[in-house]
């Protein structure tokens, strides 16, 4: 009885107690993962719920939206008096009052452009809680290059799909897309500087419900896959709300799919991408493999907004995840302007004088030297303080 009463006390002291009663469960695991989460929308909010619930150590939440009414039916973690503030600073704050012991940090940034690989890399896992499909697929490559698996989430009225990417041994997210879904995804990289009412048209109907149940399978799989168990592998749970069913959908690796291979070799760098010159880089890229080699970068990079009407072209260096809809409207016929994109840094470019933050290069990213099939990737790993914050730098 005394040792049945010693027992009852350990585990009534122990915020974490009952999950130790599971035979295979690590709690140290846990609180030692690093966790990427990209998304804190009704996803998002369940799943970095979970995550503070389920004593996760390390949290990188990312969003570039703000809290507005429509979210307060489906998010668990936001108040009618955030309204306004940017959403993964919010969920962060929540997080730290489900759970003190998290180390969580905000990024309010647009997924797609202004997240550096750094993060990635860093990360021990990463979760999507996201509404498009262009966000998935930067997520995808990333991930991709980085060599991490990530746990999908996405819902439509009462049902939804949890699905686990591997790319390194198997199908990703873009051997799942059909012409369909490209055609759709080219649609919206045509038009990149679209206004957020033109954005919102593409907004499906979700319920908090539908949420609860993909992002608990997410981070169910996470549990497993962070304890070395068998997880849904290039496998997605689908989850019919209407009649309750569910059943598990093995998908095919496209032997034709680009998005599998990782960065190697990489150097990590002391630059920083704001105090770094492009001009500098591609010296140093020239020094490691020829007179002939060029930069390619990681995202997009606008160099220049072209108005089809009036024929005027304007000089503008910066992340196409930065530019306004009113910076992306013609001045004279208000008409929208074409972005000019490029991808490659060479002895021509006009950036050269610049620095790699001022040409829209995201802070902790990884970027590429080439020279025919040659290739080389340098991390700008001067820049993981300011990106992580002391909190995770530290631990």
């Amino acid at each position: 009885m005394d040792e049945v009463l010693k027992l009852g006390d350990v585990l009534a002291s122990d915020r974490f107690a009952r999950f130790s009663l599971i035979g295979w469960w690590d709690q140290q695991r846990l609180a030692n993962a690093r966790v990427l989460l990209v998304g804190a929308g009704a996803i998002g909010n369940e799943v970095l719920k979970n995550l503070a619930l389920l004593g996760i150590g390390s949290v990188v939440v990312v969003d570039m939206d703000l809290v507005e009414n429509s979210n307060l039916s489906r998010s668990v973690l936001f108040r009618s008096e955030d309204c306004g503030q940017p959403k993964a600073e919010v969920a962060a704050r929540r997080a730290r009052e489900i759970y003190p012991g998290i180390r969580v940090r905000p990024i309010v940034a647009n997924a797609v452009y202004d997240l550096g690989l750094g993060l990635y890399r860093w990360a021990d896992l990463v979760l999507g809680g996201l509404d498009n499909r262009e966000a998935r697929v930067a997520i995808n490559r990333a991930a991709a290059r980085a060599e991490k698996v990530w746990i999908d989430g996405a819902i439509e009225r009462l049902d939804g799909v949890a699905r686990l990417f591997d790319p390194a041994c198997g199908p990703c997210y873009e051997c799942t897309m059909s012409q369909s879904d490209w055609r759709m995804l080219e649609s919206r990289r045509s038009c990149a500087l679209l206004s957020r009412s033109e954005m919102e048209q593409g907004k499906v109907p979700t319920t908090p419900t539908t949420a609860a149940v993909i992002a608990g399978i997410q981070c169910q799989e996470a549990v497993k896959y962070l304890h070395g168990l068998e997880v849904l592998d290039g496998s997605g749970f689908i989850f019919e709300g209407i009649a309750h069913q569910s059943h598990v959908v093995r998908y095919t690796r496209r032997p034709d799919c680009p998005a599998h291979e990782a960065d190697s070799p990489i150097e990590s760098l002391p630059w920083r991408a704001a105090e770094t010159r492009a001009g500098d880089l591609l010296d140093r890229v020239r020094k490691d493999l020829g007179a002939e080699a060029v930069i390619e970068t990681s995202n997009d990079l606008l160099a220049g907004l072209h108005c089809p009407h009036c024929q005027e072209d304007k000089p503008l260096w910066t992340s196409l995840g930065k530019v306004t809809e009113e910076e992306g409207r013609c001045p004279h016929c208000r008409e929208h302007r074409a972005a000019k994109i490029i991808h490659t840094i060479d002895g021509q470019a006009g950036c050269l004088d610049r620095t790699l933050a001022e040409i829209g290069v995201p802070a902790w990213d990884v970027l590429a030297g080439r020279t025919g099939s040659e290739q080389r990737f340098y991390e700008f790993s001067g820049d993981r303080e300011s990106v992580l914050g002391e909190e995770l730098y530290q631990g």
